[in-house]
């Protein structure tokens, strides 16, 4: 049995893993946003470990989630399942001054990764969407350019794959990989969407938590359940390094050594 934090798990994908997981008898820790969506998460998701609050488009809940984890003891996995999307017609601003849409997306996962204890394995959501996402760090939270929101969407998933494999690379003892669950009927992606919703869930409980020689590598980027090539930015090292580094300034918490 392993122990699971899913963020952004109170509905769509994260709660459709946290149910797989749950079923297949591990201990699992969703997270919402709110008092009332954790709530509705907990029915949901009935026999989860527990639910932990956090609206994590400001860096003090950012870092109160990774408190509220680390309390509660190590977990074996983390799911970096919590985002939005591209459809507000302008830039978002958090009460820190940032953009919504990279320090839910991108931010989030990072201080996560940077202040929890260290699992075993790391598991972060992109999109096939960032195979048109742009890695440069000139104004990665649109301060400067015409807000485009499927762009600065696309950009930040490219960010979370260069999250993964710059992870990956810094902590070798620790399975890091990144997944597109495919364009799938959750809230975020409308009822139109035609990939599969429950397949859309079982890479990220399959890389979580599977003994399957196939889910136990670093590195690598996965779309149902198998290996697919990424945007050829995801794989510099210099990119990835930069965006760790820009995080690091930004949220003043910098990634551990291995």
């Amino acid at each position: 049995m392993a122990r699971v934090l899913i963020t952004g798990s109170a509905d769509g994908l994260g709660l459709l893993a946290a149910q797989r997981l749950i079923e297949q008898g591990h201990a699992v820790t969703l997270h919402a946003r709110n008092p009332q969506r954790a709530r509705a998460a907990s029915a949901a998701a009935e026999g989860a470990e527990a639910v932990l609050v956090a609206d994590v488009s400001t860096l003090a809940q950012m870092r109160s989630l990774a408190e509220q984890a680390n309390r509660s003891g190590r977990y074996q996995a983390v799911i970096h399942n919590v985002g939005v999307g591209y459809q507000t017609a302008h830039r978002v601003e958090t009460a820190d001054g940032f953009s919504q849409l990279f320090a839910i997306n991108v931010l989030t996962p990072y201080v996560l990764t940077a202040l929890m204890q260290r699992p075993d394995r790391l598991v972060y959501l992109s999109s096939g969407m960032h195979r048109g996402g742009s890695a440069s760090l000139e104004d990665p939270q649109w301060t400067k350019r015409r807000w485009n929101g499927p762009q600065a969407y696309s950009d930040s998933k490219l960010f979370d794959v260069l999250l993964a494999f710059g992870v990956a690379r810094r902590w070798p003892l620790v399975l890091s990989n990144a997944l597109e669950p495919g364009w799938v009927p959750t809230r975020m992606g409308g009822p139109q969407a035609p990939d599969d919703l429950a397949l859309g869930a079982l890479t990220q409980a399959w890389l979580a938590v599977s003994d399957d020689p196939a889910a136990r590598v670093s590195g690598q980027y996965f779309f149902h359940q198998q290996p697919r090539p990424t945007q050829a930015d995801a794989r510099r090292i210099e990119l990835q390094d930069g965006l760790l580094e820009y995080c690091a300034g930004l949220s003043g918490i910098a990634l551990p050594a291995a």
